[in-house]
């Protein structure tokens, strides 16, 4: 079963910094991730939101290839093209997949201006690994949707000093 876990970290390039190794941990097969979400609360308040899966850009495409189809029946590619372009983007942009969007604001609206979180919609993990490619980045686990139990180990797991 999938969980969502929230890393948070003291700084806000910190989470982006993270990013990249969560990536090659993927590739490594140490996880498999459904979706990430990367957010900065700048000083100011404002968030900034990042997403690993875009669905504008792939509604877009899905769009355009199915207008450009219906455009060849009907004589019209090109108009069939980007009104389905179009269309796609607008759908996309509607579609919410992975992460709740409403959840990443409703988190990222209560970590501290000028700190970043880290969600994390995890399907399979190595966990013993994994946190020990984490610890140099000094995450601290905000929310997650693990058991009590789960999440106390995982919260100790993460705060115990690697050993020397």
């Amino acid at each position: 079963m999938a969980e969502v876990i929230v890393l948070g970290f003291k700084d806000p390039d910190r989470a982006d910094q993270v990013v990249p190794e969560i990536e090659a941990m993927q590739r490594e097969g140490l996880m498999d991730l459904a979706d990430w979400a990367r957010v900065i609360r700048r000083p100011d308040g404002k968030l900034d939101i990042r997403q690993a899966t875009s669905t504008t850009g792939a509604g877009a495409a899905v769009g355009a290839l199915w207008g450009m189809l219906f455009g060849l029946l009907f004589l019209i590619p090109l108009a069939g093209l980007a009104i389905g372009a179009a269309t796609g983007a607008l759908m996309g942009k509607l579609a919410d997949y992975g992460i709740d969007d409403k959840f990443i604001k409703e988190v990222g609206a209560q970590i501290t201006p000028g700190t970043s979180a880290l969600f994390l919609y995890v399907s399979r993990v190595t966990g013993d690994k994994v946190i020990e490619r984490l610890r140099p980045y000094e995450p601290n686990l905000i929310r997650t949707s693990l058991s009590t139990e789960a999440e106390e180990k995982l919260r100790v797991a993460m705060e115990t000093p690697a050993p020397a």
